[in-house]
């Protein structure tokens, strides 16, 4: 994957403006043809065709657009800020995938969280480039995170376990997202599936692998082997690790009160 981009690069001021739709100097120049959301639109587009934030430029969106890349800037005021920008929009998304959740009780709402998570970073791979350490503070993704705390309220957590409890589920869904897109790619590069690299290597492994000397790596990679057809799964390590999450944080309200829904 390509190399990490970073959040929070941008202007504070004309970001935050940008974010939330708030003009901070008046628009001169010619005519304006386009919205901000066009413009955003037309950048997602073309990441997520490519997959890949490093080919995206202010030049190849204006292009894609039909208009001179100069003109782009006077709906955004850079690239590190339209990639906050896209990153906000994308958010949308999971908000609505989410829905409402005060109906579901913590453990289903934190499974639903995880899935909108997961079916984001396989619509959009790209996302996993951008690091948020300094989070896009625009209305999705506050929105996102509302939503996302509102299915763990008021079951027995401090405010700090609830931040911590949803960085935990989106610590796992990234990680093992990261892995699945990666696998993705392997198989776009080398134009063979890991079954098929499996069957080519595994004859010349036998050749040289003795499993009296390896016997508890070879007996567990047999099995997760048949099992997975892989090396690797990613499915199934997406499953078997909320599992496990939730059973922690259950353990963890447990220790605290009851459990209230």
């Amino acid at each position: 994957m390509a190399e990490t981009e970073l959040t929070g690069g941008g202007d504070p001021a004309r970001t935050i403006a940008t974010l939330w739709g708030i003009r901070p100097m008046p628009r001169r120049g010619p005519k304006h043809t386009l919205t901000t959301p066009q413009v955003v639109a037309a950048a997602v587009e073309l990441a997520d065709g490519d997959q890949d934030l490093a080919a995206l430029s202010m030049r190849r969106v204006a292009e894609s657009l039909g208009v001179g890349t100069m003109s782009l800037y006077t709906y955004i005021a850079s690239r590190e800020e339209l990639v906050e920008v896209m990153l906000d929009q994308v958010y949308a998304e999971a908000v609505d995938q989410l829905g409402p959740v005060g109906d579901l009780g913590w453990a289903d709402g934190l499974r639903r969280v995880a899935e909108a998570s997961w079916d984001l970073y396989l619509r959009h791979p790209w996302v996993l480039q951008v690091f948020t350490g300094r989070p896009p503070l625009g209305p999705h993704a506050i929105a996102k995170y509302e939503r996302e705390l509102s299915v763990i309220d008021g079951i027995g957590l401090t405010d700090v376990e609830m931040d911590a409890v949803i960085t935990l589920v989106h610590t796992h869904v990234e990680g093992v997202a990261r892995r699945r897109i990666e696998a993705d790619r392997a198989v776009r590069r080398t134009g063979i599936s890991d079954e098929q690299w499996w069957e080519r290597v595994q004859p010349l492994v036998a050749e040289v692998f003795d499993p009296a000397r390896f016997p508890v790596a070879a007996r567990v990679g047999e099995a997760a082997g048949q099992a997975h057809q892989a090396a690797h799964n990613p499915e199934h390590a997406y499953a078997f690790g909320l599992d496990r999450l939730l059973e922690g944080v259950a353990a963890l309200i447990g220790t605290r009160a009851p459990v209230i829904r």
